[in-house]
Protein backbone atom coordinates (compact mmCIF):
# COMPACT_ATOMS: atom_id res chain seq x y z
CA UNK A 1 0.00 0.00 0.00
CA UNK A 2 1.30 3.38 -0.95
CA UNK A 3 1.77 6.05 1.78
CA UNK A 4 -0.98 8.29 -0.35
CA UNK A 5 -3.43 5.17 1.00
CA UNK A 6 -2.39 4.97 3.82
CA UNK A 7 -2.80 8.50 4.68
CA UNK A 8 -6.46 8.33 2.79
CA UNK A 9 -7.56 5.55 5.25
CA UNK A 10 -6.43 7.78 8.15
CA UNK A 11 -8.07 10.48 7.04
CA UNK A 12 -11.56 8.80 6.25
CA UNK A 13 -10.87 7.20 9.91
CA UNK A 14 -9.98 10.73 11.38
CA UNK A 15 -13.47 12.43 9.57
CA UNK A 16 -15.56 9.26 10.95
CA UNK A 17 -14.25 10.77 14.69
CA UNK A 18 -14.89 14.19 13.70
CA UNK A 19 -18.74 13.10 12.99
CA UNK A 20 -18.76 11.14 15.71
CA UNK A 21 -17.14 13.80 17.86
CA UNK A 22 -19.76 16.12 16.97
CA UNK A 23 -22.22 13.90 17.76
CA UNK A 24 -20.85 13.37 21.35
CA UNK A 25 -21.31 17.36 21.40
CA UNK A 26 -24.73 17.05 20.32
CA UNK A 27 -26.13 14.39 22.94
CA UNK A 28 -23.19 15.88 26.21
CA UNK A 29 -23.33 19.80 25.33
CA UNK A 30 -19.85 21.36 26.12
CA UNK A 31 -18.70 19.20 28.80
CA UNK A 32 -14.59 18.31 30.02
CA UNK A 33 -14.57 14.81 29.02
CA UNK A 34 -15.99 15.68 25.20
CA UNK A 35 -13.37 18.95 24.51
CA UNK A 36 -10.85 16.70 25.88
CA UNK A 37 -11.82 14.47 23.30
CA UNK A 38 -12.23 17.08 21.06
CA UNK A 39 -8.41 18.06 21.89
CA UNK A 40 -6.95 14.75 21.01
CA UNK A 41 -9.11 14.72 17.62
CA UNK A 42 -7.55 18.04 16.81
CA UNK A 43 -4.01 17.16 17.69
CA UNK A 44 -4.13 13.89 15.36
CA UNK A 45 -5.53 16.15 12.35
CA UNK A 46 -2.31 18.52 12.88
CA UNK A 47 -0.16 15.32 13.33
CA UNK A 48 -2.12 13.48 10.16
CA UNK A 49 -1.48 16.95 8.29
CA UNK A 50 2.52 17.49 9.08
CA UNK A 51 3.02 13.52 8.26
CA UNK A 52 1.15 14.22 4.56
CA UNK A 53 4.28 16.62 3.81
CA UNK A 54 7.19 14.26 5.54
CA UNK A 55 9.04 11.88 3.41
CA UNK A 56 8.15 8.43 4.19
CA UNK A 57 11.48 6.57 5.65
CA UNK A 58 12.66 2.86 4.88
CA UNK A 59 9.59 0.80 5.78
CA UNK A 60 9.90 -1.36 9.01
CA UNK A 61 7.68 -3.28 11.83
CA UNK A 62 6.75 -1.15 15.01
CA UNK A 63 8.64 -1.91 17.62
CA UNK A 64 6.58 -4.35 19.89
CA UNK A 65 3.71 -5.33 17.40
CA UNK A 66 3.31 -7.98 15.05
CA UNK A 67 1.47 -7.55 11.59
CA UNK A 68 -1.56 -9.64 12.85
CA UNK A 69 -1.81 -7.81 16.11
CA UNK A 70 -1.66 -4.14 16.22
CA UNK A 71 -4.04 -3.44 19.43
CA UNK A 72 -1.64 -3.84 21.94
CA UNK A 73 -0.05 -0.49 21.45
CA UNK A 74 2.02 -0.17 24.75
CA UNK A 75 4.98 0.96 26.03
CA UNK A 76 8.00 -0.77 24.23
CA UNK A 77 11.37 -0.96 26.17
CA UNK A 78 13.16 -1.36 23.24
CA UNK A 79 15.89 0.92 21.54
CA UNK A 80 16.35 1.43 17.91
CA UNK A 81 18.93 -0.54 17.91
CA UNK A 82 16.45 -3.83 18.78
CA UNK A 83 18.32 -4.16 22.31
CA UNK A 84 15.81 -4.71 25.06
CA UNK A 85 16.75 -1.50 27.61
CA UNK A 86 17.32 -2.38 31.36
CA UNK A 87 17.01 0.40 34.10
CA UNK A 88 18.37 -1.04 37.25
CA UNK A 89 16.58 0.20 40.25
CA UNK A 90 19.01 -0.67 43.51
CA UNK A 91 17.75 -2.29 46.35
CA UNK A 92 19.20 -0.74 49.21
CA UNK A 93 17.07 1.82 50.76
CA UNK A 94 16.98 5.71 49.88
CA UNK A 95 19.00 8.12 51.83
CA UNK A 96 16.44 9.14 55.01
CA UNK A 97 17.87 12.63 55.16
CA UNK A 98 15.67 13.02 51.58
CA UNK A 99 12.11 12.50 53.52
CA UNK A 100 13.12 15.00 56.84
CA UNK A 101 9.74 16.75 57.06
CA UNK A 102 7.88 15.13 54.11
CA UNK A 103 4.33 13.96 55.16
CA UNK A 104 3.55 10.02 53.70
CA UNK A 105 0.70 9.98 51.25
CA UNK A 106 -2.07 8.55 52.55
CA UNK A 107 -1.20 8.67 55.98
CA UNK A 108 -2.40 12.18 56.81
CA UNK A 109 0.09 15.14 58.02
CA UNK A 110 2.41 14.56 60.91
CA UNK A 111 3.73 17.46 63.17
CA UNK A 112 5.96 17.19 65.56
CA UNK A 113 4.80 16.33 69.03
CA UNK A 114 5.75 18.61 71.97
CA UNK A 115 4.75 15.93 74.80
Amino acid sequence: MSSTAELGDVLRALSQLRTGVDELYGRYGDVAVVRRIENDLQRLEIDVSELSTAAPGPPRQRSGASASNTANRGVTTQRESGQREIIEVPDTPYEPSWWQGVDDEGVGGQSPRND
